[in-house]
């Protein structure tokens, strides 16, 4: 039920929501922790109640100190926020400080201090997080990886055009994209396709003259995301060269978690990663055709190599962030070995600043 005046209680939360339907369930959660904040899981109290137009809502013994609040239209009266494939809220929802973000929601944006001793009144409308057509963001990014072959300096940079979009099945974070074909909440399949920077140009040292520049090309396949106790996620995938230009594909195994610092989201990344001969060749072997003196053939075969990385997403305001992924990549002895490698890890990653609209 809802209620339009109530007796006051230590720490007691009035809300009164803007943009409800005239029936149906209202669902209010109060966090007081940014990471649980940043996923909308696990938060430190929260009630339901039946629509009743016109009433506010009370949220009894909040916790003192900094919280943050989520309200939510359960649509569909199943106990939960709905998500869509991407994690991005299905049902209406508001926050705190009426704190409508662009991405990932920023604990520090929506909280505010709760004082024990006295009603606080809030007031918080209700919103789509999508709209009716998605979020798209441009702006400008950059690719890159350092080059661990003999006698080279040249690293490959590569600015790229920073396009986002989050819909209800489509992620686009510049050169990667999710399309989401099965499940939603905890357990989805997408669709996958990525950007793969080529590796080297012949002219980058004198060891590589004679093997031809390495192409850059799309590679495309499947991916499966599962979303565990946490805030842990593990994500599993297998791409293909969808342009043919290389031949073969790479899987990848990795586990993460998001952790909240201010207005920025750092998410840690461990992974694993398999390389088809045809990829593993094309940027670390040495075929017969282009063998010398000083320079033998080499035939690296499918290798594993391991990754950490983080990813980060910092808010400067509700419009305008800034994306990042770096990772280093831990090479093994079957790709060290080649004659035109003298390092044992490559260093990558993108990152863009983007306007959100």
């Amino acid at each position: 039920m809802g209620f339009s005046a109530q007796t006051a209680h230590a720490a007691d939360l009035s809300v009164n929501v803007r943009n409800l339907p005239d029936e149906g369930t209202v669902v209010l959660q109060v966090y007081d922790d940014a990471d649980a904040f940043g996923d909308f899981r696990n938060p430190a109290r929260e009630v339901r109640y039946p629509i009743a137009p016109g009433d506010s809502y009370l949220i009894p013994d909040v916790p003192e100190g900094e919280i943050a609040v989520l309200v939510y239209l359960d649509e569909n009266d199943n106990r939960a926020l709905d998500r869509n494939f991407i994690g991005i809220p299905r049902e209406p929802v508001g926050l705190s400080n009426n704190y409508q973000p662009k991405g990932p929601p920023t604990f520090k944006q929506a909280s505010f201090m709760m004082e024990a001793g006295a009603t606080t009144n809030l007031d918080i409308e209700l919103y789509k997080v999508l709209g009716e057509s998605g979020q798209w963001g441009v702006g400008l990014g950059v690719i890159g990886r350092s080059s661990p072959y003999v006698g080279s300096n040249a690293n490959v940079i590569q600015p790229i055009p920073a396009i986002t979009y989050f819909g209800e099945r489509l992620q686009w974070i510049g050169p990667e994209l999710r399309f989401g074909i099965l499940g939603s909440d905890d357990l989805r399949l997408a669709l996958t396709a990525s950007y793969r920077v080529g590796a080297y140009e012949e002219k980058d040292s004198p060891a590589l003259a004679g093997l031809g520049d390495r192409e850059s090309t799309l590679m495309a396949g499947l991916g499966l995301i599962y979303e565990w106790a946490y805030g842990i996620e593990f994500d599993l995938g297998y791409e293909h060269d969808a342009l043919d230009r290389i031949g073969g594909g790479s899987a990848m195994a990795r586990v993460s978690r998001g952790f909240q610092f201010g207005s920025l989201r750092l998410t840690p990344e461990l992974g694993l990663n398999w390389l088809s001969s045809d990829l593993a060749n094309h940027d670390f072997g040495v075929p017969a055709s282009a063998s010398l003196i000083g320079l033998p053939e080499y035939d690296v075969g499918s290798t594993l190599t391991a990754e950490l990385g983080v990813s980060g997403f910092y808010e400067i305001t509700e419009r305008w962030r800034v994306v990042l992924n770096v990772a280093v990549e831990e090479l093994g002895s079957d790709i060290t070995d080649s004659p035109i490698v003298d390092s044992d890890r490559v260093l990558k990653g993108f990152g863009a600043i983007t306007y959100a609209f």
